[in-house]
C-alpha cells in the first residue's frame, strides 16, 4: 500500500509540470503564467466591484460551493456558486438539466463579472452554456478542464487551465489545488498592498 501511496503522489508531481494555460487568442503558457493573470482579474473584478460565479457539476459543484466560500470569507471578494439544491431541482425540473447554471447567469450576472467553470471533461453542456450566457453579458471566464486536449470548455474562457489526464481524481484534484493557488496568492497581493500586481 506504501508503494502504491507514493506512486500517486509522484503522478501527481508529474503531472503539475504538464498543465497547460491557454488564453482567449488561444496562446499557451504554463500553469504559473496562467495563474497570474488568473489573478489580475481577480483583483481588478474585486477592485471595479464585480463578482465571481461558480458552476460545476458533482465534484465541481463542492469545489465551487467551497472555493465561492473561501473567496468571500478569506479574500473579501463577493462570491457566489450556483448549485442551491432548490435552484438545481426548479431549474432542472422546469427548463431540463442543461440550463441549470445558464438561467442563473442570465439572471444575476453583471458586466464584469467573472464566471469560474469547472468541467473535468470540459465537455457538460450546462456548463458550457453558462459560459457561453457569461461571455454573452459581458462577464470574464475562467475554465478549469481535463480529460481530453480538445474539450469545448477549454477554448472558451479568457483563460483556460487544462489537466492532461484521464481520471477524476487528479483532475479534481489539481483543479481545486489551482482555485487555492489563485484565492492564496490574490488574499497574499492583498495583504501587501503592492499595487504593481492589481493592474
Amino acid at each position: 500500500m506504501k508503494r502504491l501511496a507514493e506512486e500517486y503522489y509522484k503522478n501527481l508531481l508529474t503531472l503539475l509540470g504538464t498543465i497547460k494555460a491557454i488564453d482567449k487568442s488561444h496562446i499557451v503558457m504554463d500553469l504559473y503564467d496562467g495563474i497570474e493573470k488568473a489573478c489580475k482579474m481577480v483583483l481588478s473584478c474585486n477592485a471595479s466591484g464585480n463578482k465571481l460565479m461558480f458552476v460545476g457539476n458533482g465534484a465541481s459543484a463542492a469545489i465551487s460551493s467551497h472555493m465561492s466560500t473561501d473567496f468571500w470569507k478569506t479574500g473579501g471578494i463577493r462570491a457566489v456558486a450556483f448549485n442551491d439544491s432548490s435552484l438545481l431541482t426548479c431549474i432542472g425540473n422546469d427548463y431540463g438539466y442543461k440550463h441549470v447554471f445558464e438561467k442563473p447567469v442570465e439572471m444575476f450576472a453583471d458586466k464584469g463579472d467573472i464566471l469560474i467553470a469547472v468541467s473535468s471533461s470540459g465537455r457538460s453542456e450546462n456548463i458550457l452554456r453558462a459560459a457561453h450566457a457569461a461571455l454573452s453579458k459581458g462577464c470574464y471566464v475562467i475554465t478549469l478542464s481535463g480529460f481530453e486536449p480538445d474539450n469545448p470548455l477549454s477554448f472558451l474562457g479568457d483563460i483556460n487551465f487544462y489537466v492532461p489526464v484521464s481520471a477524476y481524481g487528479p483532475v479534481e484534484v489539481t483543479h481545486h489545488s489551482i482555485c487555492h493557488c489563485i484565492l492564496d496568492t490574490v488574499v497574499r497581493i492583498q495583504d501587501s498592498g503592492i499595487q504593481e500586481f492589481k493592474d
